[in-house]
């Protein structure tokens, strides 16, 4: 998988979606960033978080599976090579329906977060936007409902403080290229989310969750 990534890595630099947008603002916003905060930036991909928070001061650490994404560490969520409580925050955004275990990649970043984990991913709709996204792109695993992830986080020993969500609204034909899915593939992938596309738009929702450790 980390390969294919790799290949990709330009093309989620590139992506509007993940380079700016309200829901990116909030995400940083509530990572409490400064001067002095030690984050932890997972799955970091294009590299849009740590980008915007090292520019409100913040140092941070960057780690994704796939090298071509040029992460500072390349390791997999589910196997975090830090120790218990090494970051002040740890963010993960728009890639957690990509783990294969979600529950062990929560409570890896639970582990590491001395004081908050900041989330954002794109939330559960039905099966068949499901069907969709792994049609469009064999590396979905699922996405999960904001109740889920309260759920995740709550188990991993963390209070939810804040949820919000946000529309996201990428032009479908981007959002296909990007992952270069096949022509035939993509063309059944317009077919299954017809009620969710309109004007060349695809409506989705993500959501952003902020937890605390609960021991502080």
């Amino acid at each position: 998988m980390s390969d294919v990534w790799s290949t990709r890595a330009q093309a989620f630099r590139e992506s509007p979606t993940h380079r700016e947008g309200p829901d990116l603002d909030l995400l940083v916003e509530w990572c409490e960033p400064g001067a002095g905060v030690t984050v932890l930036d997972v799955a970091t991909g294009g590299g849009h978080v740590a980008r915007r928070l090292r520019e409100e001061g913040c140092t941070v650490v960057t780690v994704d599976p796939a090298p071509g994404m040029q992460p500072d560490v390349v390791a997999r969520a589910e196997d975090l090579p830090f120790a218990e409580g090494s970051f002040d925050v740890v963010t993960c955004r728009i890639a957690a329906h990509h783990f294969q275990d979600v529950r062990k990649a929560v409570g890896e970043m639970a582990r590491i977060a001395a004081r908050l984990v900041v989330i954002e991913d794109n939330v559960f709709i039905d099966e068949v936007v499901e069907e969709a996204e792994r049609l469009r792109d064999p590396t979905h695993v699922r996405c999960y409902s904001g109740d889920e992830w309260k759920e995740l986080l709550t188990e991993a020993g963390l209070e939810v403080e804040q949820v919000e969500h946000f529309e996201r609204n990428p032009v479908v034909d981007d959002w296909l290229a990007r992952v270069e899915t096949p022509p035939e593939d993509a063309a059944r992938v317009r077919e299954l989310l017809a009620d969710h596309i309109g004007d060349g738009v695809l409506r989705l929702r993500s959501v952003v969750i902020k937890a605390r450790q609960s021991h502080h």
